[in-house]
């Protein structure tokens, strides 16, 4: 399933994604600064060899399963909250890249995460952007780094310092889309996939950039 594309619908305002590899020990707060200092001229680097228009993309993965996802709930004082709950351990994932300025993007299912489901992303992602050479940001996943991996011709990855993930604005877009997943009860793997699709669905590019522009990634982008 190739998903892509987004109604009107009021989001939070720009953040930083809530992961508990955030806070992580081995998070280096010099790795990040520096990081971030020396996007503006990495992109121009990469502009300077490209032939075609430069376009900064963030790129991640994110799992869903038919085990409900629960989210904190506001009751009357004693008053306890019921979650219908169905063990279960089917799942797929959702390869995705957005592009920080616009709120552009592009999202491929895939049953596994894998070296395989990337390169499928990869060449996905590049034909779905021809037009323009682009660069992804990305973590460092071993996949991510896997050796059979062809990086297509219109392609560049750019990665993360390690346990960076608040530096990644896609993982906001993952959160907010799981809030409006959350506390649903899905009889079947299709019908979870359906559901993720409508949702999916209802975001304009409006949105995703609210969601995902990150100041420091736009203001890299337009340098």
């Amino acid at each position: 399933m190739l998903l892509d594309g987004l109604s009107d619908r009021p989001v939070r305002s720009r953040g930083q994604a809530k992961n508990a590899s955030a806070l992580s020990p081995k998070k280096s707060d010099s790795e990040q600064v520096a990081f971030k200092e020396k996007l503006p001229a990495r992109i121009e680097a990469i502009r300077a060899e490209a032939e075609r228009p430069v376009r900064l993309f963030c790129q991640d993965e994110s799992r869903f399963g038919i085990m409900p996802i629960t989210r904190g709930c506001i009751t009357l004082s004693g008053v306890k909250p019921i979650q219908q709950k169905k063990p279960g351990y089917q799942n797929f994932y959702l390869y995705g890249a957005v592009e920080p300025k616009t709120g552009k993007r592009f999202l491929l299912e895939r049953e596994s995460l894998d070296s395989n489901g990337f390169q499928d992303f990869l060449d996905g992602f590049s034909r779905w952007f021809p037009q323009s050479t682009n660069i992804l940001i990305l973590d460092n996943g071993r996949f991510h780094k896997a050796n059979k991996l062809t990086i297509p011709e219109n392609v560049r990855l750019i990665f993360l310092p390690p346990y960076s993930p608040e530096l990644n604005p896609i993982e906001r877009f993952w959160e907010d889309l799981k809030d409006h997943l959350a506390f649903d009860l899905h009889e079947t793997l299709s019908e979870l996939k359906e559901r993720v699709s409508e949702k999916l669905h209802s975001y304009t590019d409006e949105a995703v950039a609210s969601l995902t522009g990150y100041q420091y990634l736009v203001d890299a982008a337009n340098a």
